[in-house]
């Protein structure tokens, strides 16, 4: 029951959570078995500050806590993999949580601007909330979806039996184009609706062309495909959303394959930082690859176009290819 005296943030966090916070730290530690300093580091590890003495978590932290412990304690996994496992959660659903906020808030807005306003946006998003429960449903749906994608990849990608972090692949880095001069020609709002445009219009390019999008840096999408045919034609895809839309920015996309190892969701290697630096060789709606891009595509499909040999941070001198379909 939510009382009265409760501010419209406590009201949201008790229905978002679902029950009362009625533990500290050193409680969580006496419930579960762990140490204090195992709870912190997990508490840690999902994004969030110690909180001290303080009453700040429910039965679920308490679980959640007893059921990492258990793994650990069967032998699956190692408690530093079960803080890696976890940092690896809170990132995502950080992102995600802001990501969903962003764009109820609209939702929110519409409702109490329509008919059925309350009168209070908190009331409003508390009625939304409770529409939304079947959502979480969805996450664990889609988690499954991804994990089967995952180890499919692993496989798929002649990962190496030495080590099954690292996979050969073409690495694809698109950004836009002066993206600093026209963020200060723009208000808040519009530089907003133009990255949101940018990354949900590179996304869709990229899962259709069976490649897969890293990580999202405002003015830049970082992705990587299997096949170096493929992710021509991704970044063809891209330029032909973004860069050929005359409301949306110009765009240039670099290319770059070869061994990368992948951690946490993002991958390292050579090609990923060459493809970065590439982009800033290519021309406005341009894709420059790397030598060992152009060697792997057919040469009856695609013109290569050598152009002048260039220093290049961390690579000495490069000699960059601008390739295109015949």
């Amino acid at each position: 029951m939510t009382e009265p005296d409760e501010s419209p943030a406590q009201q949201l966090e008790q229905a978002i959570l679902g029950e009362d916070v009625v533990y500290n730290a050193l409680e969580v530690a006496a419930e579960t078995g762990a140490s204090i300093e195992q709870a912190q580091r997990l508490w840690r590890a999902l994004g969030f500050p110690d909180r001290g003495s303080e009453r700040a978590f429910t039965r679920a932290d308490v679980d959640a806590v007893s059921t990492m412990l258990q793994l650990v304690e069967q032998g699956a996994i190692d408690f530093d993999m079960a803080v890696d496992l976890t940092r690896a959660v809170g990132q995502t659903m950080a992102r995600l949580a802001d990501w969903e906020v962003a764009t109820l808030v609209h939702r929110v807005l519409e409702m109490e601007a329509g008919d059925d306003a309350t009168g209070s946006r908190t009331a409003a998003a508390l009625r939304l909330l409770e529409a939304l429960k079947p959502f979480d449903g969805l996450l664990v749906y889609v988690w499954r979806r991804h994990l089967a994608a995952a180890v499919a990849r692993v496989e798929a990608l002649g990962a190496d039996d030495a080590d099954l972090h690292t996979t050969q692949v073409t690495v694809g880095f698109a950004d836009i184009v002066a993206f600093t001069a026209l963020t200060n020609r723009l208000d808040h709002n519009r530089i907003g609706d133009l990255v949101e445009i940018f990354e949900s219009r590179c996304a869709d390019v990229v899962a259709g062309r069976h490649g897969r999008v890293i990580k999202s840096l405002g003015d830049a999408v970082l992705f990587v495909n299997e096949d170096p045919i493929r992710a021509y034609d991704t970044a063809e895809g891209i330029i032909a959303v973004v860069g050929r839309d005359p409301r949306m920015p110009d765009v240039r996309v670099g290319l770059s394959t070869g061994s990368v190892v992948t951690r946490l969701g993002d991958v390292f290697g050579p090609p990923v930082n060459l493809a970065a630096r590439l982009t800033a060789v290519a021309r406005r709606n341009r894709i420059i690859v790397d030598e060992g891009t152009a060697d792997l595509l057919p040469k009856d499909q695609f013109e290569a176009r050598a152009l002048p040999p260039r220093p290049v941070r961390g690579f000495g001198v490069v000699e960059p290819v601008a390739v295109r379909r015949h």
